[in-house]
């Protein structure tokens, strides 16, 4: 199998200013490897730190130290202490991220938000708009919203435009943070489905999923925030 993510002694600290300055360590000396089409979920207690690591993955948070290699364009770039620049390029074309919540510019489509992603890869807009238009019929978001902002939609489709959004192009590293939280049980099964699609792809997915269900039917493996060891799907 091919490594796609290497993680060693990952560590991530927060200053709370108004509380005289405590330094608070999140992650400490984290490390994990994840091959290409595997599933590695971030299992522990809520609090373990685990939107947090995504979140450092993806280079929302500056770490304190530590390694984060992704396989890009076929070989492996440091992520940490890299420049900006290059990470704006890993995320176009390698990391994708899936986020609890969907942040959107006020009064653009909901199409045009999907549709992003591919536009910015340079995809034809007829074969984006088709693309877009297919997932969110597949998502069961009503063809009167898509003309929409989706900043007035309810919660469970909003996060399935940032589902469809998340899978609107091919990520050889992908990172789900609850992404089946605020849907029903017919939405999640889709999603369990189009992660399962993209698995057998070849994409190498980190996630985090409270629902036992969706754990178990997506895993490859678990990787246990508060040992910080690998645990085998029974």
């Amino acid at each position: 199998m091919t490594l796609m993510l290497d993680v060693k002694q990952l560590s991530k600290t927060f200053t709370l200013h108004q509380q005289q300055g405590v330094v608070l360590s999140v992650l400490a000396n984290t490390g994990f490897e994840v091959n290409q089409g595997e599933c590695l979920v971030l299992h522990g207690p809520s609090g373990v730190g685990k939107s947090t690591l995504l979140r450092t993955l993806y280079g929302n948070y500056l770490p304190a130290g530590g390694s984060i290699r992704i396989r890009h364009n076929g070989d492996f770039c440091e992520m940490v202490g890299t420049d900006p620049h290059q990470v704006l390029a890993v995320r176009r074309t390698t990391l994708g991220y899936v986020s609890q919540f969907l942040r959107v510019i006020p009064r653009v489509t909901c199409l045009d938000v999907v549709k992003e992603p591919a536009l910015a890869r340079g995809h034809s807009e007829q074969e984006a708009d088709s693309k877009a238009r297919a997932l969110l019929s597949r998502l069961n978001i009503p063809e009167r919203l898509w003309h929409l902002a989706p900043n007035t939609f309810s919660g469970g489709e909003q996060q399935r435009v940032n589902i469809a959004r998340g899978f609107m192009v091919h990520w050889p590293v992908l990172l789900l943070d609850e992404p089946t939280a605020s849907l029903d049980e017919m939405n999640r099964a889709v999603v369990l489905e189009m992660i399962d699609e993209v698995k057998k792809e070849g994409t190498a997915i980190v996630g985090i999923f409270h629902d036992k269900q969706a754990r178990e039917t997506v895993a490859t493996r678990y990787y246990n925030m508060l040992t910080q060891e690998y645990e085998d799907v029974v």
